[in-house]
């Protein structure tokens, strides 16, 4: 014998409104945060502008970077399946300019919310050698604008060997001061990506803010009276935070970590290293070290390392954009001594 159990009117109705409520809840949750887990769906292009999104949206994101630990930056291709995934994304940071495979991908990808942290600060042209640009950085400290896109466009300098947008030298984040202009860009576009959260995203945003600004301070008073202002290193990939502190950057290669220096090149370093005092090639963690190791060992020099962060891996001096920065300073003391 079949038997039916009868719901109430009542309890029926009650249950359906229940149902509609949370199902209303849920949509809720999700047109707030993007993703299905509620969190704002954020592709970051590599370690530096990751590492800006996750400290600035924090439990409401979830950040994925299309660079690898342990692949250098400007080398990195782009699957097919990662430029599909790229297109879910409620919000997309990247630095036009020093992945070609990536600005490909983000232009293709047709997200409403993409931030390109060129536009958020003003790139210059730095080459293998030299502090020659004279912008009267140093001891500025951290300042800049907010908002999405409203940054200057980069601007050539003698040296016009960079990459980046307009020409620029890309390696804004070893600056502190530049890297806080971009993080509250990024800050701003996940406000307007996810209003309902803005009030956090804006803490957080100031927060890293304060922080970034410490570590100009460190920085500043840390290389204010070294014995030497002139370092070398591999990849001239430290042109922003030379200018900041007052130093002379000597790359061994350009801005591009894959060129080649000339014979010519390596002579005038070794002259340079003598003229100058210097006791310290740098060679950094991602790129071939050999061409900084033969300068060093023809010129009786030392060698260290100098981590440009374009990556976190197991062979990094610390575990995060602040610990690495702080040993880099800890670095450059050492190999440029004190007066």
């Amino acid at each position: 014998m079949n038997v039916r159990r009868l719901i109430p009117s009542a309890a029926l109705a009650g249950a359906v409104a229940l149902a509609a409520t949370a199902l209303t809840a849920c949509s809720g949750a999700a047109a707030s945060g993007g993703g299905k887990d509620g969190k704002l769906a954020v592709t970051a292009s590599f370690y530096p502008l990751q590492f800006l999104a996750e400290q600035i949206g924090k439990d409401h994101v979830s950040v994925t970077s299309l660079t690898k630990p342990g692949v250098e930056p400007h080398d990195l291709e782009i699957t097919p399946k990662q430029t599909g995934r790229l297109g879910e994304s409620d919000v997309v940071v990247y630095l036009k300019g020093l992945q070609p495979a990536v600005d490909e991908a983000v232009a293709q990808s047709g997200v409403k919310n993409v931030v390109d942290a060129a536009s958020l600060t003003e790139l210059e042209a730095h080459g293998s050698a030299g502090h020659d640009h004279g912008h009267g950085h140093e001891g500025e400290g951290v300042q800049g604008h907010q908002g999405e896109g409203e940054g200057v466009q980069g601007h050539s300098g003698e040296h016009d060997h960079g990459k980046g947008e307009a020409g620029g030298d890309p390696h804004l984040w070893l600056d502190p001061a530049k890297y806080a202009e971009v993080a509250k860009g990024v800050g701003a576009a996940l406000e307007k990506a996810d209003p309902g959260r803005a009030a956090d995203y804006r803490k957080n945003t100031d927060e890293l803010v304060g922080k970034l600004t410490a570590l100009d301070t460190e920085f500043k008073d840390g290389l204010q009276n070294t014995a030497s202002r002139t370092f070398i290193t591999a990849h001239a990939a430290f042109g922003y935070l030379a200018e900041r502190y007052g130093l002379d950057q000597e790359g061994i290669s350009g801005v591009d970590p894959e060129s080649e220096p000339s014979p010519a090149r390596m002579k005038e370093l070794q002259e340079l290293a003598r003229k100058e005092n210097v006791s310290t090639v740098f060679f950094e963690t991602l790129a071939s070290d050999k061409t900084a190791k033969t300068l060093a060992r023809d010129t009786g020099l030392k060698t260290d390392v100098l981590d440009p962060l374009e990556g976190i891996t197991d062979t990094s001096q610390g575990a995060d954009y602040f610990e690495v920065m702080r040993s880099n300073l800890k670095n450059l003391q050492k190999a440029l001594g004190t007066k």
